[in-house]
């Protein structure tokens, strides 16, 4: 079995780490000193690199394999596991300066296990230093939180991620156009894993070395790039069986709803923001062709506003789970051009 690609181009040193120099350098410069925090706090969503970051500083500060203690937080949340830690990292370490322990999804953990974590945090050994992962700081205690450094990991930005895309594909043997890379990166959704997860399936699937759109399409469900141009150039020019026709088409085609009102919302945005004046928030992350029809789109009069915006949004909310999928859609369609957000 092939060697999944997001654990094959996993960072292996701070140098290979992308998007968190503001983290990096901190924790380089702690290696380098010797002043090591007993307890770090690493949050941010999914597939950004947390647990990636821990190891390489586990090991940076001179932590051997055999010191290294990963524990899934959210499989061993009781406080009987946390009691059962809280024994064991009074042993030394085998061969290390430090035992490092790295708890993934922290915040899974019931009240009364982070309540019998906090003892150790508040004092440890000094032989101890533990990493706290986490998607959602907000659910781990404040107690638990002043006795950590905390970091916060930042979403991978789409121009870094087609960066990504375009380099593991290379690395693979595969061409890919720029186009092609754009969308993956857009549907990896600010995440290094889930991006490098559609490359894999994508290069699974295509009986050649060359990646196109339409093979992109093929395999995340995602609708031709003309349905979603005709959406936003039905709201720009409000007309509504455009809008409304092309939905149609795409619920035919069985397109994902989701991935085509997130396509549709990342369009908008780009035709605001340079409406607006800010042509290069995004000029980066579009394609030529893509960042022409933006501001062709942008010029028509009166068209689109940030109520639209706000209307995509809640339709994109309730897409997951509508019991006709399309219908979210089709109602802030409705009400963009024949209401408020078409005036």
């Amino acid at each position: 079995m092939a060697e999944a690609l997001y654990r094959k181009y996993r960072p292996q040193t701070f140098a290979d780490v992308i998007g968190q120099d503001h983290i990096v350098k901190i924790l380089e410069a702690q290696t380098k000193s010797g002043d090591v925090s007993h307890a770090y706090v690493f949050a941010g969503t999914r597939g950004t690199g947390k647990t990636s970051v821990a190891r390489i500083f586990a090991h940076a500060i001179g932590t051997s394999a055999n010191d290294i203690y990963e524990i899934d937080a959210a499989s061993n949340n009781g406080v009987d596991e946390m009691r059962a830690l809280n024994e064991s990292v009074n042993t030394l370490p085998f061969e290390s300066k430090y035992k490092v322990y790295i708890l993934d999804e922290v915040h899974m953990l019931s009240k009364s296990a982070s309540n019998a974590l906090l003892k150790t945090l508040e004092e440890p050994p000094a032989h101890v230093i533990f990493i706290l992962a986490t998607t959602e700081i907000h659910k781990i205690l404040d107690t638990v939180l002043s006795r950590c450094e905390v970091y916060t990991f930042k979403k991978p930005t789409q121009d870094v991620l087609k960066k990504v895309v375009m380099n593991v594909t290379k690395k693979e043997g595969f061409l890919i156009d720029e186009s092609s890379a754009e969308l993956i990166a857009l549907l990896g959704d600010g995440s290094f894993r889930d991006t490098l997860g559609i490359v894999q399936k994508i290069i699974s699937y295509s009986s050649d070395k060359h990646i196109s759109e339409e093979e992109v399409r093929l395999v995340t469900g995602a609708p031709a790039i003309s349905l979603v141009h005709d959406v936003v150039s039905a709201i720009a020019e409000r007309d509504l069986n455009r809008g409304l026709s092309a939905v149609k088409t795409a619920q035919s085609q069985n397109i994902d709803m989701s991935v085509f009102l997130k396509l549709i919302l990342h369009t908008t945005r780009a035709v605001l923001l340079v409406r607006f004046g800010a042509p290069a928030v995004v000029r980066d992350e579009l394609s030529l062709s893509e960042f022409a029809f933006v501001e062709q789109t942008a010029q028509k009069s009166g068209s689109l506003s940030s109520h639209t915006l706000l209307e995509l949004l809640t339709a994109y909310e309730r897409t997951t789970g509508a019991y006709i999928p399309s219908l979210p859609l089709e109602l802030a369609l409705i009400a963009i051009i024949n209401g408020e957000g078409g005036k």
